[in-house]
This record gives C-alpha cells, structure tokens and sequence, in this order.
C-alpha cells in the first residue's frame, strides 16, 4: 500500500476515533441519553472539516501537511 494512503487513512480513523471519544464524554458531562453523542461527533466533523479547510491544505478538508496529503495530486491534476 501506499504510504500516502496509510496517513490518509490514519487520519480519518484517528479524526473518527476523537471525535467519537469526545461526544460519548460530552454526553455524560452533559447527563443526557448516550444516543446525543452521535449528533456530538457529527458536529465535531463537521467543524473539523470546516477549520480543516480554512487553516489546512486548500480545498480540502484534510488536517495532512500539503505533501503528505493524497488529493494534492488530484488538486495539481
């Protein structure tokens, strides 16, 4: 595999797994019904992506410096 893959993977999984641990652990600060930490997480990616985008690789939603980040061949493309 691609090495520029496994990163690309390894962020969104990494990305994923945060935003995930963050909602579960708003919602039992919060005391509200657990199934609240998907809209949680959601809302996270969501403002992830939307940073991502402004402070990160332009074009993408993509936390990957410019030369580790597999759409920087398809954005030159």
């Amino acid at each position: 595999m691609d090495s520029k893959y496994l990163l690309d993977l390894g962020e969104r999984a990494g990305w994923t797994g945060a935003q995930a641990a963050i909602g579960l652990v708003v919602v039992e600060l919060a005391d509200v019904p657990v199934w609240w930490a998907a809209p949680v997480a959601l809302a996270l990616a969501s403002a992830k992506g939307w940073i991502a985008g402004r402070l990160g690789h332009p074009g993408t939603a993509s936390t990957l410096p410019a030369s580790q980040d597999p759409a920087t061949i398809w954005l030159r493309g």
